[in-house]
């Protein structure tokens, strides 16, 4: 976790943004608490999106962008999808805790990738090209804001769904 809250104006504004960065990375996680295996699964949308589906393509997120992008290794060394849909595909050994894991695990693992650089340090090992850090926190600040409003209904509408 950041040191700083995302109201500590005195931070720096690389600070500033992995506090708000951590806000929504445990929103996401607490996302499945008390959830059974079955809700945490269950498709209420068109889409692939489930709760635990969310929170699978969030670690994929923390991969593509505090490995792959700072790192310059290849998806198929981190263990990745090549496609971001796929990231939300679930296997029958995806569970609640080892989703969760993975996820907290790529979060621990994002921090320390990029501990040591600013928000105006170039990395280059984006599909898009060399980027600016702030950039990257930037867009995941605003991916990973999206997932938890996703979360936040999916989750309504599963509680909504349980018998009274």
């Amino acid at each position: 976790m950041s040191t700083h809250e995302p109201s500590d104006f005195s931070a720096s504004i690389g600070e500033q943004l992995a506090s708000f960065i951590d806000e929504h990375r445990s929103g996401l996680t607490v996302c499945l608490d008390g959830l059974s295996e079955a809700e945490a699964r269950q498709r209420l949308v068109p889409s692939k999106t489930t709760l635990l589906g969310l929170v699978k393509h969030a670690t994929f997120v923390e991969r593509v962008w505090f490995d792959e992008a700072v790192t310059c290794r290849p998806r198929s060394e981190i263990g990745i999808p090549l496609d971001p849909d796929e990231s939300f595909d679930l296997t029958e050994a995806d569970t609640i805790a080892s989703v969760r894991t993975a996820y907290v695990q790529a979060c621990v693992a994002s921090r320390k990738a990029v501990e040591h650089l600013g928000v105006d340090d170039i990395v280059n090992g984006n599909r898009r090209g060399p980027l600016p850090m702030r950039w990257v926190y930037l867009h995941v600040l605003r991916e990973l804001a999206q997932h938890c409003g996703h979360a936040d209904i999916l989750r309504e509408q599963v509680l909504a769904s349980r018998p009274r």
